[in-house]
């Protein structure tokens, strides 16, 4: 076992590197020594979470291709220049609910650059906005009821416990998560010396290699197109909350209701043929952005990296359970510790959930507490190499969002722990005094 775990995680770490598709095919890779070296027997693919994911990305790309996407940055951008004082209050939930509503993180790109400019143009250290805006994006996957983190989790907690439902995940993931990253926020608005104070910005300055730039060109779009499709976007949002809160609302068949994966695959691929339909974008073009770029990465990673853990974890169930079953039984929260390490090497909240859960289940971890540890899947800020913060990074022509002499020394590593470890107590709390 402890071999197979080797190329399992020698197969993550060079996925990693090799980055964009490369996470998933190098767990196809690792999953293809484990079966023709080892003789494991292959689990089912995760084609469920497959699938519901391709179609999340579907509608988030019509909206985006219709301009929806633009028009939430112009707001966002007006929301921050309104409030430039309080800008690192403000950036986090403003990239916190972007990725709530959109689903994935990767939509904080748009939303950067301003934060970077608005805090440089008040002469705030750019970095403590930037810092927890990035943490922010990352904890909201875990609160988003469209994540593929989140249709992962309710998907396969169903299966532990039918009456589980995607309402109690959120009363719990929404609240934690917030408080989380205000915690990260309050501890980022001190950070660092002050802008005039700065070293590396007054080197910039006196080497002239830092110029004002106030100057920002927002994106041009049909301003009509662009609240339709965002509404449509929204409002499928909110029909599969309530679809899933709310059992009795879904059809009955054979004497079960519709199973959520399936709705929610109804529902955002029909919103995506409306949005389409309505607004006359063109297909093409939903593809040609940066929302389905990263889905589709994604959809890989879960692909090849879930596939591999699931084939692992299976084949030496046994073997796991006898050596930790009483430890992680006694102290559930361990297996916090779990998901936070994993997290750091699989680069995604929704592969780790996918790899590790099972192994959560067999052990007979409490629903409320999976529910409560969810957000430890949000680790992969440790390794500063995540699209997202390289952006951060390079926004900041200051040159304070930076990457430490010792790498993990880095802008986004205290906030990141704060908010994490915030929002996990929190979840506990809240778990078991509501489930």
């Amino acid at each position: 076992m402890i071999i197979e775990l080797l190329f399992v995680l020698t197969a993550i770490i060079v996925g990693a590197r090799l980055g964009g598709i490369g996470l998933g095919v190098s767990g196809g890779l690792g999953l293809a020594i484990l079966v023709f070296g080892f003789g494991l027997k292959p689990t089912s693919p995760p084609v469920d979470v497959i699938l519901m994911i391709t179609a999340v990305i579907a509608a988030a790309s019509c909206m985006q291709a219709a301009g929806g996407l633009d028009l939430m940055v112009r707001w966002a951008e007006k929301l921050l220049r309104k409030n430039p004082s309080h800008i690192t209050l403000v950036s986090p939930l403003v990239t916190y609910f972007f990725t709530f509503f959109a689903g994935t993180g990767h939509v904080a790109y748009s939303i950067l650059p301003v934060i970077a400019e608005v805090a440089t143009e008040t002469h705030i250290r750019p970095e403590r906005p930037l810092s927890i805006a990035v943490i922010a994006s990352q904890q909201a996957i875990t609160a988003s009821p469209i994540s593929a983190a989140t249709v992962a989790l309710l998907s396969m907690l169903t299966i532990q416990c039918p009456s589980i439902s995607l309402f109690q995940i959120m009363i719990v993931a929404v609240p934690s998560t917030l408080f989380g990253v205000l915690a990260g926020a309050l501890y980022s608005m001190h950070v660092g010396k002050t802008l005039d104070k700065d070293p590396e910005y007054l080197r910039r300055c006196a080497n002239g290699e830092f110029k004002t730039n106030s100057e920002h060109q927002t994106a041009k779009f049909n301003m009509h197109k662009a609240i339709l499709s965002l509404v449509i976007f929204l409002t499928t949002t909110a029909a599969i909350v309530l679809f899933g809160s709310v059992e009795s609302f879904r059809p009955l068949f054979d004497g079960k209701p519709l199973q959520m994966s399936s709705v929610i695959e109804i529902l955002m691929l029909s919103a995506a043929a409306i949005i389409l339909l309505i607004t006359h974008t063109d297909g093409i073009q939903a593809t040609q952005g940066s929302v389905f770029s990263a889905g589709m990465q994604a959809v890989v990673a879960i692909f090849g990296i879930a596939w591999m853990g699931d084939t692992f974890i299976s084949g030496n169930m046994l073997t796991i359970r006898n050596s930790i079953e009483q430890t992680v039984t006694q102290m559930p929260w361990l297996f916090g510790i779990a998901l936070f390490l994993m997290s750091i090497l699989l680069f995604s909240q929704a592969a780790t959930i996918r790899a590790l859960l099972p192994l959560g289940i067999a052990l007979g971890i409490p629903p409320q507490i999976l529910v409560a540890l969810f957000p430890a899947v949000n680790g992969y800020f440790v390794i500063p190499n995540y699209p997202t913060i390289v952006a951060a990074i390079n926004f900041d022509r200051t040159g304070t969002t930076h990457i430490g002499k010792y790498v993990i020394n880095h802008s986004f590593l205290i906030p990141g722990l704060i908010a994490t470890s915030v929002a996990i107590i929190t979840g506990l709390i809240i778990s078991s005094r509501f489930f």
